[in-house]
C-alpha cells in the first residue's frame, strides 16, 4: 500500500519547529539564513575534505517558504521580530515559541535579550559567524554556533581554551576547524589570547585530544580577516620561531570571502 504524504498543515508545523530549534542554537537569525539553513537540502554524505567557508546561498523557493513561514509564526506570536543595523529583519525565540519547543523535550528560553540594541560591529561579526555555520552544516559538517559557544554548550565548555572561545567550530570525522572571525586589529590582550591558541595547537599537534579530546586528530585554526590582519598574525608568529610550514600547517586565512566592513 502506498505511504501517504504528509498534509499541508504537517509540512508547515515542522517548518515551523525547524526554524524555532534553528533560533534556539543561533540566538537570532535573518528571513535569508532560515531560507538556506531550513528551506534546502543538507548534503547526505560525510564531507571528504574541508569546509569551504562560502557565504551561505539559498534559493529563491527557499527565501518565498522561509519568508510565508515566518509571516504566519509572527502572527502566532512564536517569534519577535526587529529591525538590524543594516536595515534587515531579524527573528528570535519569543516566550511562546519557547514554549513550544519545552513542548517537544528541548530546553529552551526566549531570544529576547538577542534582539535588544547592539552595536553595528556585533551585529556584523555574528552574521558572519552564523552564515559560517549554516554554510557547515549544509555540507554535511557538525558545528557548533557562536550562541551555543557563548553557553558553554560545545566541546570546550565555558572556559575554552587558552582563554578563547572560537566564533565557530566545525567538525567532521576526527577533523576540527576552530574559526575566529577578525574584521579589525586586535588590542594586546586579545593579540596575546590568540597567540596563546596557536601556540597550544601548535604544541598539541600530535595528541590534538589531550586539548579537544578522545577521537580528535587533526586541528585547524581558520580565520575570515583582512589582509593586515594575516600580515600582523605572520610577522608575530615568525618573530617566535614558526616557519612558513608551520603556518600553512596549522592556520588557515580566507580575506576574501565575507566583507567584514
Amino acid at each position: 500500500m502506498a505511504v501517504k504524504s504528509k498534509d499541508g498543515r504537517a509540512v508547515a508545523r515542522d517548518h515551523e519547529l525547524n526554524i524555532l530549534r534553528a533560533l534556539h542554537r543561533f540566538g537570532w537569525l535573518r528571513t535569508r539564513d532560515f531560507a538556506a539553513l531550513v528551506f534546502q537540502r543538507w548534503a547526505s554524505t560525510a564531507p571528504a575534505g574541508g569546509p569551504s567557508l562560502l557565504p551561505p546561498v539559498a534559493a529563491a523557493t527557499g527565501l518565498r517558504m522561509a519568508q510565508r513561514t515566518l509571516r504566519r509564526m509572527r502572527i502566532a506570536r512564536l517569534v519577535l521580530d526587529t529591525q538590524a543595523p543594516d536595515g534587515s529583519v531579524i527573528y528570535a525565540l519569543s516566550e511562546a515559541g519557547a514554549r513550544t519547543l519545552q513542548g517537544v523535550g528541548v530546553a529552551a528560553t526566549t531570544g529576547k535579550d538577542q534582539v535588544r540594541t547592539f552595536s553595528t560591529t556585533h551585529f556584523r561579526h555574528r552574521c558572519i559567524a552564523n552564515e559560517v555555520a549554516i554554510s557547515a552544516i549544509v555540507e554535511g559538517f557538525r558545528a557548533s554556533t557562536e550562541r551555543e559557544i557563548s553557553r558553554g554548550l560545545w566541546l570546550g565548555g565555558k572556559l575554552g581554551l587558552a582563554g578563547k572561545l572560537p566564533d565557530a567550530m566545525l567538525r567532521s570525522g576526527s577533523a576540527l576547524w576552530w574559526v575566529e572571525v577578525e574584521r579589525s586589529k586586535k588590542n594586546s590582550a586579545g593579540a596575546a589570547a590568540t597567540r596563546r591558541l596557536v601556540e597550544a595547537v601548535r604544541v598539541a599537534a600530535e595528541q590534538p585530544h589531550l586539548l579537544f579530546g578522545n577521537g580528535v586528530s587533526r586541528v585547524t585554526i581558520v580565520f575570515i580577516c583582512t589582509p593586515a590582519y594575516q600580515a600582523k598574525l605572520c610577522r608575530d608568529l615568525e618573530a617566535s620561531g614558526w616557519d612558513k610550514n608551520d603556518i600553512a600547517k596549522y592556520l588557515r586565512f580566507e580575506k576574501s570571502l565575507y566583507s567584514l566592513a
